[in-house]
């Protein structure tokens, strides 16, 4: 058999023969040197320990070199291994134990088989202090295993809302002039850069004016109707320019806004009126009114034509008076007239029926007997009895109309046609503010 088929037998050989046979003269013992070659050179406590505690029951072939293998709880090959207590770490002890001494270590986290937190949970190794900011167990994301720290930082991790640490004591909080808003910093900043913010108004607090002044943020313009500060009676946080409207809002009076500049105001065809709208319209609909008449301007044929409104029927009495002379608002029917002119009633004691004077339907008062204008006979010729109206006793005459026109003047009857002496004196006759004829 040859020994370039078989290299291990072959060296098993060669190193069974060196410890067998005693020690030629001038040749020199198996040592460290020697051991060297074989690729696992013996240092330290090695150096210490016998061939068979290694090379169990003489067989040097395929003896394994990694520290894990012998360095177990078990096994073929017995050397103390990692205590219960050891972290969690690769087979590679030699990552960080050197063979001088086992306690002599340093540390190489790279043989850590598991994550930071199992052996920096506070027990084992230092872990998060009680200031530390509310994050996950995943160290690594911002420490580094050269240097605890400096750290970096990856929100990411964090457990908490933003205003858990951006409270102004731990981070960076909310500046005096933030706007009013809620402590979820998240719905407008972004853990890229805390300046460029986007803006959501379903956290601010308070009402549209408290920013929107025309200083913290955009205003009512100079043009804006006159209104109280409760913008989000029109606006929405939506879009700004797209309003509706509301006008519980609105101060002033309507026509403040319905001049035909602003709103539509009043048209050509408008009745006479004032311009306080609100007395008929409501903000509900403006071609549903209510009428007030105190609202009106000019006088009532200026509506009452047929037209714009009920006028007078062909039937009505003919006159040239305004229709509140006898109407009210309240109710077209019944009506009320009273004279103020002081032709009537004149000197007359009662009130007189209306067609007493009015002959027609007509406000104009035709006088029946014209040639007796204006005197009493104007209207009561007809009421003159010649017989009563005795002037002369002997020869007997009779007073005419024409003569006693003025039914209220004297009416003297004489002894004689000379009218010289009174035989009978009716002074005071018929006075008609005496009453009774």
């Amino acid at each position: 058999m040859r020994s370039t088929a078989y290299p291990g037998l072959a060296m098993l050989l060669g190193v069974a023969l060196l410890l067998a046979s005693p020690p030629r003269a001038g040749a020199q013992p198996f040592n460290d040197q020697d051991h060297t070659r074989t690729g696992f050179p013996l240092t330290g406590a090695h150096e210490r320990v016998s061939c068979e505690s290694c090379h169990v029951r003489g067989i040097f072939e395929a003896t394994p070199t990694r520290c894990g293998v012998c360095h177990s709880s078990g096994g073929f090959w017995q050397a103390s291994g990692k205590p219960s207590n050891h972290v969690p770490s690769s087979e590679y002890c030699g990552d960080c134990h050197i063979t001088a001494a086992w306690e002599i270590a340093r540390f190489d986290h790279t043989g850590v088989t598991r994550s930071c937190v199992s052996c920096h949970n506070g027990s084992i190794a230092t872990g998060k202090s009680p200031s530390h900011v509310p994050s996950s167990s995943d160290c690594e994301a911002c420490h580094r295993t050269l240097s605890w720290s400096p750290a970096g930082f990856d929100h990411s991790l964090i457990t908490g809302s933003c205003f858990s640490c951006h409270n102004g004591v731990f981070a960076t909080g909310k500046a005096a002039t933030h706007v009013p808003s809620s402590n979820d910093c998240g719905v407008c900043h972004g853990t890229w850069s805390w300046a460029t913010a986007g803006f959501d108004h379903s956290e601010i607090l308070g009402n549209c004016v408290t920013c929107h002044d025309g200083a913290t943020a955009r205003g009512k313009s100079p043009s804006h109707i006159a209104s109280s500060n409760a913008c989000e009676d029109c606006h929405d946080t939506w879009t700004w320019a797209t309003a509706g409207f509301n006008h519980s809002g609105v101060v002033g009076n309507c026509v403040t806004c319905h001049d035909g500049g602003t709103a539509r105001g009043k048209s050509p065809s408008h009745m006479p009126s004032s311009n306080a709208c609100e007395i008929c319209h409501d903000t509900r609909s403006w071609a549903t009114i209510d009428f007030d008449h105190s609202a009106a301007a000019g006088n009532c044929t200026g509506c009452h034509n047929g037209s714009v409104a009920t006028g007078k029927p062909t039937s009505h009495f003919v006159t040239n008076v305004e229709c509140d002379a006898c109407h009210a608002t309240p109710g077209w029917l019944p009506i009320a007239f009273r004279h103020f002119s002081p032709a009537y009633p004149g000197d007359h004691a009662g009130n007189l029926d209306c067609s007493a004077c009015h002959l027609g339907n007509s406000q104009a008062i035709p006088w029946p007997f014209g040639a007796y204008q204006p005197d009493c006979a104007g209207c009561h010729a007809d009421d003159f009895r010649p017989d009563p109206h005795r002037k002369v006793n002997d020869p007997r005459s009779l007073y005419s109309v024409g003569e006693l026109r003025d039914c209220t003047g004297a009416c003297h009857r004489y002894t004689d046609p000379s009218l010289t002496t009174i035989d009978h004196a009716r002074t005071g006759a018929h006075r008609v503010n005496q009453g009774g004829w």
